[in-house]
């Protein structure tokens, strides 16, 4: 954010700002000192992606304006006609117009900048969520949404040439990067206006007529999708062009199961009882407190008969799921730093549990042996942990993730070697020999267990090279494993062994397969090993 575009939104100066700011929830990053910071926060505020919702925020929470902002939505005669084709395919659109806006190079990026933020946190990578900004200036309403041939011709942004949309998916950037989303449909979606000119191929990529430039006033706003929070985005997006002084304009969609008029504004309306937010935030604060620390949090708050408040949520909160979102709001709006410190009543002696008593010792050992520790994501996908190593997938033992963020954490990891195959992967930039290791919880059949996992990656890996690691560690740990022939499909057959201890099978390792290590845009050959260390350490107790 440009400190002074954040000045002149907020009304107050850098200092005071950036002083309080941190208190709202926020991680300060890096600063050039003279133009602009790096702030980031939780990816369940998406209204906070960009500077205009920050700016907002930080006018109630410094005093400035404080309660739930009034958005007017003006009527309009705008409409865009939903065909039923699209229901298959991408059945959810929400669209608005916002007028009479003034951009500066900061009011563009911005723009520019929530718009992928969401595609990312609200939009799945584009998959829930897409959004589409255009010149309305260019095309003439009413609009249609539709499914259309891939067959179908026009010129995409950045470019000056035709293609047809099925081209858009081989040659376009954005269609190489998205084109998995409409992987095996025949018809794809299309906004067109009256003379069928193209305002969008959602969710790849705009028509280049209706590109933004710096002299665009107004702003016509599609959010296509598959889920319901397709016109929370919308929301976020028109309200945000509203704190840059846009004038929001309605438009009518046309559906076959009903018409709707967006975007909806209206806030959402709760009731809390001040007794439990006090019981679970541990201030003793009163009704009228509870109300202005709400308000400081841009909620509208009203104190009811019985110590309850009627609190209204803005249309922009996508985060307000349950009364404790609310009670959290409400904790930041009184202010951490009027927690005052306590010793606590019980005073106890702690010590080390035996498992990690044994895990400094594995650490202290692999250290020895010439590898750095990692730490790779707990979460992962299906493709990364089983067809990328080329193992077969064991759908009992997978724990699936209800709600995903992303495409990249749909399931807890089953093995740590994936995440090592990706660090190696990410740091391809980076000399070798590269030898790491890591500690920590894969979770298999609904069971948590303990995995020890190492790899290293260079011109002369070898089988003897990483045999050499498994006898040194065993050696250490005062324990002679069997070895036998393995099945692990991660590794090259002949040079990959699973490792037996009391005739169970506690681990394997060996030579990667060249088709894991191109899976994994490494082009060096590279040696592994995995153990569950949970069952080699009761091995060793007394």
């Amino acid at each position: 954010m440009y400190y002074e575009d954040l000045e002149e939104m907020v009304g107050a100066k850098r200092d005071e700002i950036m002083a309080r700011m941190a208190m709202m929830g926020a991680d300060i990053g890096k600063s050039n000192e003279v133009e602009y910071v790096d702030v980031e926060f939780f990816p369940d505020r998406p209204d906070l992606y960009s500077s205009e919702g920050v700016a907002r925020a930080l006018q109630g929470f410094l005093d400035i304006k404080g309660g739930l902002p009034e958005y007017r939505v003006q009527p309009g005669d705008i409409s865009i006609k939903v065909d039923p084709s699209v229901e298959e395919v991408r059945p959810l659109i929400g669209c608005a117009v916002v007028r009479d806006l003034q951009f500066s190079d900061p009011a563009i990026e911005s723009l520019m900048d929530l718009q992928e933020d969401l595609h990312w946190g609200l939009g799945r990578n584009r998959r829930k969520v897409a959004i589409g900004v255009h010149d309305i200036s260019r095309v003439v309403p009413p609009f249609t949404y539709f499914a259309a041939d891939p067959s179908f011709e026009f010129v995409p942004l950045d470019f000056d040439e035709k293609l047809s949309m099925e081209e858009i998916l081989k040659r376009h950037p954005k269609g190489v990067g998205y084109a998995s989303i409409l992987e095996g449909f025949d018809r794809y979606p299309l906004i067109t206006d009256a003379n069928g000119d193209v305002l969008s191929f959602p969710p790849i990529i705009n028509g280049e007529l209706t590109r933004v430039a710096d002299d665009t006033k107004d702003l016509f706003i599609d959010v296509t999708g598959t889920d319901p929070v397709v016109y929370k985005a919308l929301n976020i997006v028109v309200t945000a062009l509203a704190e840059r002084g846009g004038r929001i304009e309605a438009v009518r969609v046309e559906r076959p199961e009903g018409d709707l008029t967006l975007p909806d504004l209206s806030p959402a309306i709760w009731k809390v009882k001040v007794e439990e937010v006090r019981s679970l935030i541990g201030f003793d604060i009163s009704a009228e407190e509870l109300a202005r620390s709400l308000e400081r949090m841009r909620f509208g708050a009203r104190v009811l008969e019985g110590q309850v408040l009627e609190v209204s949520v803005p249309a922009y909160r996508a985060d307000i799921m349950h009364p404790w979102d609310i009670f959290e709001d409400a904790a930041k709006g009184y202010g951490y730093d009027r927690l005052v410190p306590a010793l606590p009543r019980t005073v106890t002696v702690g010590e080390p549990h035996p498992l990690e008593v044994h895990k400094s010792e594995i650490r202290e050992i692999m250290v020895g042996l010439g590898y750095l520790e990692t730490m790779p994501f707990t979460l992962t996908s299906e493709r990364a942990n089983f067809e990328m190593m080329r193992r077969t997938i064991q759908v009992r033992d997978v724990t699936r993730v209800l709600h995903p963020i992303s495409e990249l954490h749909t399931i807890v990891r089953t093995s740590i070697l994936p995440g090592i195959l990706e660090i190696f992967a990410i740091n391809q930039h980076h000399p070798l020999p590269q030898r790491i290791f890591a500690l920590g919880d894969v979770l298999s059949n609904g069971r948590t267990r303990q995995d020890l996992a190492a790899a290293s990656i260079h011109s002369s890996a070898d089988f003897a090279e990483v045999r050499s690691v498994v006898d040194a560690l065993f050696g250490e740990l005062a324990l002679d494993p069997e070895i036998a022939a393995s099945e692990d499909g991660a590794f090259l057959e002949g040079r990959g062994a699973d490792l037996l201890v009391g005739g169970e099978r506690v681990g394997s390792f060996g030579e990667f397969h060249p088709q894991v290590l191109q899976n994994f845009g490494l082009d060096q050959p590279a040696v592994g090993l995995e153990l569950r260390w949970d069952r080699l350490w009761p091995l060793r107790l007394p």
